[in-house]
């Protein structure tokens, strides 16, 4: 078993706030607001995709990355879900969203638009992007999944969403719209 998974037990409340940050409780409290029910296991700081290894067992998904990016001036800025087993390549996806050369964006703009941290990058981040800076990348292969797992905006939890919800009632309050994209 993996050493950061403290308790296989899931939740399906809202925690207390004690001892979480701010940023966690708003998207539990905007989840409830717009009737999204979900799943939720809490666990030691996971900062990468190999560090979640059994977080998708336990949740009864396909642990997807996401990848935020940007082009070479840092004008536009991606955030990408993508299945985990695929390797990001950045010319095939450059190609596709007619883009220059994409790179990992800084960490100062996912903060600034996204209000998270390295490691807990998320698409409930996109609740915090107002001014819609970020434009959302989702690889085809994701949308086939009954289920989506995203950390709430921290990574010491995970959460698995109805794949539907997200699209029909967590984008749409956003106002983000999707770009689909095929990569191999």
């Amino acid at each position: 078993m993996n050493p950061l998974i403290l308790d296989t037990a899931l939740y399906e409340d809202v925690p207390k706030g004690e001892g979480r940050l701010c940023r966690e409780m708003a998207v539990y409290g905007l989840l409830r607001e717009l009737g999204i029910p979900f799943k939720r296991m809490d666990h030691k700081p996971m900062a990468t995709l190999e560090a979640c290894q059994g977080v998708d067992e336990i949740l009864g998904i396909h642990m997807c990355k996401n990848l935020f990016l940007c082009n070479t001036r840092k004008t536009r800025f991606y955030l990408l879900l993508m299945p985990g087993e695929k390797k990001f390549r950045t010319k095939e996806l450059s190609a596709q969203i007619k883009s220059a050369r994409l790179s990992f964006a800084p960490e100062e703009f996912m903060e600034e638009y996204l209000n998270i941290l390295p490691g807990a990058v998320s698409i409930m981040g996109l609740m915090n992007d107002k001014e819609h800076h970020v434009r959302l990348l989702i690889d085809e292969d994701i949308l086939k999944e009954e289920f989506i797992g995203c950390h709430p905006c921290v990574n010491t939890a995970s959460l698995r969403l109805k794949t539907k919800d997200v699209l029909e009632k967590f984008l749409p309050y956003t106002g983000h719209d999707y770009q689909i994209v095929h990569l191999t």
